[in-house]
């Protein structure tokens, strides 16, 4: 297995820079602001895997919905 030290930088580019990592990294931001918010209502870190779980439950669908038109309009 090699390391991502080891990778060509060209490898590492264009992971970044593909649709698929972009989508990862937006549904992980949304994530990390779930956390955030219902941590300060409940007082308490309620951690990311409480968080994740609970934002799929509750607003992946129309999270992904929004997200959908968003990039449509973009591309008009």
């Amino acid at each position: 297995m090699t390391s991502s030290a080891q990778e060509p930088a060209t490898t590492r580019d264009f992971v970044k820079q593909s649709s698929l990592y972009q989508e990862f990294l937006a549904e992980r931001e949304e994530i990390l602001k779930h956390k955030w918010l219902e941590s300060e209502r409940l007082g308490y870190d309620i951690g990311f895997e409480r968080a994740l779980l609970d934002w799929i439950r509750k607003h992946r669908e129309s999270w992904r919905a929004a997200r959908r038109q968003q990039v449509a309009a973009e591309k008009k």
